[in-house]
């Protein structure tokens, strides 16, 4: 296929951004010619001992804001002596923000990934924040020149500051901006080729916006740069009142699934992990749920160890929580959605599936669609309750 003769044909730029720092567990730095490989899961403190009873696993996936660069908890140090690479997914930075990225959280997400020796590290195409108010979801940017313009500075700010490549994941939005410019896949090229950053494909994403716009999701994927993919993320979601939500509180969807086997039909699929961030079934669940994952991207599946307990959901007392204020979803900590919200931006339907307390803000929660907004893409207060384009 012409689509997978491209991809294969762009590793090598997806390679030449992935040197990776020595590994002080002795195995070789590069295993592989991307920063990570395998399949993965977001680590959570609810789940801690699952993930650490699964030896065969590729890497995993933590909330950069939901740990202390000095003392990671002790599940994820426990996972990176024995090998496996750990990766900090952002969800506060703020790469669209119009007033630009706040510098203590680039150096934050920096001393995460020196921390856990990082392969890379991962955010989102989002903005967070607007008028000195954070809004407690990640909200989609106009797809604008002028929106890619501050997202191309903020991006090259951000990798200054990091000594590990950098992916960025596009989110699960509920709305378009009327002033968009650009389909999706070509506001991602433009912006992966003018920063040098990879892409972190979350195909639940790609599913959930291409099910809500009424597009075929294989002709949005036509559009992405695919040959930048460093991993791709995998989660469930749920509809309420006729849209489909990224809720990663649900299992992955057979749609989902058939999606993963075409990403991988087209050479995409290099790492795979499963995003989870409330209602964790038993271990068993998870399991069968992973060598689903394995089986369709054809990658090796993690085998669990034989366990005394059946159900290991219950986090051991001394995995450290999130930060009070957030939860832990999408890989990494985000803000509570009891954070200070904008006049006009209402809080999620209390039918929409709610996150434990204890989890971080996510995509998923996008809380409001726009009809319209000022253009810059920062305008959280101009955000009105109203239909969704």
């Amino acid at each position: 296929m012409a689509g997978a003769a491209a991809v294969v044909a762009g590793a090598a730029a997806v390679a030449a951004a992935a040197e990776l720092p020595p590994r002080r567990d002795g195995l070789p730095a590069r295993q592989n010619a991307l920063p990570v490989h395998g399949v993965g899961i977001g680590w959570r403190p609810e789940i801690a001992q699952v993930v650490a009873g699964l030896p065969g696993l590729g890497f995993c996936e933590v909330i950069a804001e939901a740990i202390t660069p000095a003392a990671p908890p002790r599940g994820v140090a426990e996972l990176r002596a024995l090998g496996t690479a750990v990766v900090p997914h952002g969800v506060r930075l703020g790469l669209g923000d119009a007033d630009g990225v706040a510098p203590e959280r680039i150096a934050h997400l920096a001393a995460c990934a020196e921390a856990v020796e990082a392969p890379l590290v991962s955010e989102h195409v989002a903005f967070v924040r607007a008028g000195g108010r954070e809004a407690g979801h990640l909200l989609p940017v106009p797809r604008t020149r002028e929106a890619l313009d501050v997202l191309v500075r903020a991006v090259r700010q951000t990798r200054d500051a990091l000594s590990v490549p950098l992916a960025l994941e596009p989110i699960a939005a509920l709305f378009d901006w009327p002033e968009d410019e650009f389909t999706e896949g070509d506001f991602l090229t433009e912006l992966l080729e003018r920063t040098g950053a990879l892409l972190l494909l979350d195909v639940a994403n790609v599913y959930a916006n291409a099910r809500n716009r009424g597009q075929d999701p294989s002709a949005v994927l036509d559009r992405f740069p695919l040959d930048r993919v460093a991993y791709v993320h995998m989660a469930g979601g749920a509809e309420h009142e006729g849209l489909y939500h990224d809720t990663h509180l649900d299992p992955v969807p057979a749609e989902v699934f058939a999606l993963l086997d075409e990403v991988r039909e087209r050479g995409a699929a290099p790492a795979v992990m499963l995003e989870r961030d409330g209602r964790y079934p038993p271990a068993a669940a998870l399991h069968a749920e992973l060598t689903t994952i394995a089986d369709t991207a054809r990658l090796p599946t993690p085998t669990p160890r034989e366990s005394p307990t059946p159900d290991t959901r219950v986090p051991h007392p001394s995995h450290a929580s999130p930060p009070p204020g957030t939860h832990e979803s999408d890989g990494g900590a985000r803000e509570s959605s009891t954070s200070a919200r904008a006049p006009n931006v209402p809080a999620r339907e209390p039918d929409v599936p709610a996150r434990e307390p204890s989890r971080p803000a996510r995509e998923s929660d996008v809380p409001a669609r726009a009809s319209g907004s000022s253009g810059r893409g920062a305008g959280v207060a101009d955000l009105p309750p109203g239909g969704r384009r």
